[in-house]
C-alpha cells in the first residue's frame, strides 16, 4: 500500500469543500491513516516550498498558505499518488475538467483547492515533514 500527503489549502477550508473533497477520496477507496490541523509556519512553507522559495512569486504562496489554518492528512491505497494527482486534475485549476476537484472547486493556479504529493518519494519526504511516526496509522 502506498500512502500520500494531502494538505487541504486555504481556500478549500474558507469555501468549506472539506467534507466534499474528502468523500471523494473515501469514494475512491482510499484510507485516512494521519489527518490535524495546523497553522504553517513561514519557516515550515519554505521548506515545503524549496522548490520555488527563490522565485518571485514564492512570497504570495507564503502569504496565502499562512492565512489560515489548513488541514494536512495522510492517505493510504493502491497506487494512490497517480490516483489522488487524477481526482484532483491539472495544477491550474482554470484548465482543470469539471468532474475533477480543481475544475469543480478551484479558482485559479494557486487557490487550487489541495496539494498532493507528486511522487511517491516526494510523499514520503512531505508525510515525514508535516506527522510523527506515532501520527499514522496504516492499516
Amino acid at each position: 500500500m502506498q500512502k500520500t500527503f494531502i494538505i487541504f489549502k486555504p481556500d478549500c477550508i474558507e469555501q468549506r469543500h472539506v467534507g466534499d473533497v474528502l468523500g471523494r477520496f473515501e469514494k475512491a477507496g482510499f484510507t485516512i491513516i494521519g489527518c490535524k490541523m495546523k497553522r504553517l509556519s513561514p519557516a515550515k512553507l519554505r521548506e515545503h516550498y524549496a522548490h520555488v522559495a527563490d522565485k518571485p512569486f514564492y512570497p504570495e504562496i507564503e502569504q496565502f498558505m499562512s492565512s489560515r489554518p489548513v488541514l494536512v492528512m495522510a492517505l493510504q491505497g493502491e497506487n494512490i499518488v497517480q490516483k489522488v494527482r487524477d481526482l484532483l486534475g491539472p495544477t491550474d485549476s482554470r484548465k482543470a475538467a469539471k468532474g475533477t476537484i480543481r475544475g469543480d472547486f478551484g479558482t485559479e493556479m494557486m487557490k487550487n483547492v489541495v496539494h498532493a504529493s507528486d511522487s511517491d518519494e516526494n510523499a514520503k519526504a512531505e508525510l515525514a515533514r508535516f506527522f510523527k511516526p506515532e501520527e499514522l496509522f496504516a492499516v
